[in-house]
């Protein structure tokens, strides 16, 4: 279906994304209820793997309450719907394999938004990170009505450091003590993409031309 802006300026949810051009295809869709056992079997399958890489409470934060699956989809699809984020999951060959979310989306004067993603450790290293970034911001760029996306990478994550790198990224420096990730405040290096920086081209142009 054609994208149409909202009155007032706001991207339309829900939105597929497909990118078949090199093996494997990939696909990012909202997650649906129905995903339920895809996705948990992916989550505790790689509870260790991206465990240095998430999110955590600071010490004395009100504790999280526990949320049923449901309900974390229809939060996730509220956000969307109310143009706070633009969260998909990441889908290869019918499976669940990682999830990217734009979120923190301003619009008014700023047009802006900051990225996170995770992956499955069985299918790294086939650049299927690098493609999901890409056609997630190169929709954020364009139909999304964005200005500016950022993604921000500790600095001794070797992998996404190489993603960024791949898509071309503007290094804009290091923020010191970030984010609390994995148990404690970590310094992460912020990279950024424009619409000036792509010059009428994309993201996923850029990839096919390395």
């Amino acid at each position: 279906m054609p994208w149409r802006p909202h009155r007032d300026g706001r991207a339309r949810w829900p939105v597929v994304l497909r990118d078949a051009s090199v093996e494997p295809a990939i696909v990012l869709r909202p997650l649906r209820v129905g995903d339920e056992r895809d996705w948990q079997r992916v989550r505790r399958d790689n509870a260790a793997y991206v465990q240095p890489w998430e999110p955590t409470l600071p010490p004395g934060s009100p504790a999280r309450t526990p949320v049923s699956f449901r309900q974390f989809v229809r939060d996730l699809d509220a956000e969307a719907s109310a143009d706070r984020a633009m969260p998909w999951c990441i889908e290869v060959g019918g499976r669940i394999v990682g999830q990217v979310h734009l979120f923190g989306i301003v619009r008014a004067a700023q047009q802006s938004a900051a990225a996170g993603y995770w992956l499955d450790e069985a299918v790294t290293g086939r650049g299927i990170a690098t493609r999901a970034l890409a056609l997630a911001f190169d929709h954020a760029l364009g139909e999304g009505g964005l200005h500016r996306v950022e993604v921000n990478i500790r600095l001794d994550n070797v992998p996404s450091l190489r993603v960024v790198e791949r898509l071309g990224l503007r290094d804009e420096g290091v923020r010191r003590r970030f984010l609390h990730i994995d148990g404690a405040w970590r310094d992460h290096r912020s990279f950024a993409v424009t619409t000036e920086d792509l010059t009428g081209s994309t993201l996923m142009t850029r990839l096919s031309q390395v």
